[in-house]
């Protein structure tokens, strides 16, 4: 069975992420099987709009196909993961630019790579099951996918937080910071799929099944992250955790158990992120995506997180005073 199911149903360019096995983790015949599609949809007048949705109820799309960049640079194949992650990043621009509507549904998780699939296209769609984050600090590697555009773009240093950290968010959360453009309620969203696919007009079937989600507050608490993650530094951020709320103690724990120079690369390109275009934060994101593979932090978050699964990396270096920012400076 094709990891990728492209077929025009009622005028709409169908697209189904078929890999359930593997949580839709984006791997190479993935991501050409929807360039594919998209690239043959473009100028083709029979299709006038694209509908992205995943066979799995368990995720939209759950990132990369890490484990598999990670077994190359194990093996020693130094032109495997910078392919993967050109082609990758290729396709999200190419989603960011679609010149017609691409409309995503995330009934369940979208990270790191299903984010990219997913944010750049202008119609984004959530449920009350949906789960998003970009959580590659905790696998040695750094956010990607544009990213480092649209995370550096959100209010009250939230990007910066959820960069840093990893946090995942809810679908109601995704709309009030506009990383989402609609809330359907999961028992409406198979028709509000149906009737797109049957050629009802998008605006339509928007206003028939979207709605407000039945809570409008944050998940976190919104003035903490702008008190702490405006600190200068990331030293500061950690010193500026003293562990009085559940949310300090919360965060100051997580980010201690993670790849000291994830965090400092990643902070660096949210930091460049904001005043870049879209291309320009691809571009650096896949030098440092080049560069920080070939870093040990990478083999082993990855081997802790997703292979061994014992969720305790050994980190080299072990803190963050110790990281040496040079190392990747000329790549920003």
């Amino acid at each position: 069975m094709a990891v990728v199911e492209a077929e025009i149903v009622g005028g709409v360019g169908h697209i189904v992420l078929n890999r359930p096995e593997a949580l839709n983790s984006l791997n190479g015949a993935m991501i050409e099987g929807i360039r594919t599609a998209l690239d043959a949809w473009r100028d083709d007048d029979a299709v006038t709009s694209v509908l992205v949705t995943s066979s799995s109820p368990r995720a939209f799309c759950a990132g990369g196909d890490i484990k598999a960049i990670r077994q190359a640079v194990v093996d020693g194949d130094h032109e495997a993961g910078p392919a993967y992650f050109a082609a990758e990043y290729d396709l999200d621009e190419l989603i960011a630019n679609y010149p017609k509507p691409y409309i995503a549904v995330i009934e369940a998780a979208a990270f790191g790579g299903g984010l990219g699939i997913s944010i750049h296209g202008s119609i984004r769609i959530v449920t009350e099951n949906a789960v998003l984050a970009m959580p590659e600090t905790a696998i040695g590697f750094v956010p990607d996918v544009g990213s480092s555009y649209f995370l550096s773009r959100l209010p009250g240093h939230v990007g910066r937080y959820l960069a840093l950290t990893g946090t995942r968010i809810s679908g109601s959360d995704a709309l009030a910071l506009n990383l989402a453009t609609h809330f359907c309620p999961s028992d409406s969203v198979e028709s509000l799929k149906a009737d797109i696919l049957a050629g009802i007009a998008v605006d339509e079937v928007l206003n028939r099944y979207t709605t407000a989600p039945s809570t409008t507050e944050l998940s976190f608490d919104a003035e903490a992250v702008a008190a702490v993650f405006e600190k200068e530094s990331l030293v500061d951020i950690i010193d500026a955790l003293v562990c009085d709320t559940p949310w300090s103690r919360t965060t100051k724990t997580q980010l201690a158990t993670l790849s000291p120079t994830s965090l400092m690369a990643t902070d660096a390109l949210i930091a460049r992120g904001a005043d870049s275009t879209l291309r320009e934060c691809l571009d650096r994101e896949l030098r440092m995506a080049t560069w920080i593979i070939a870093e040990p932090d990478f083999a082993e978050g990855v081997r802790a997180v997703l292979v061994d699964k014992d969720r305790a990396p050994q980190w080299k270096p072990l803190v963050l005073e110790m990281v040496r920012p040079e190392a990747f400076q000329q790549l920003l």
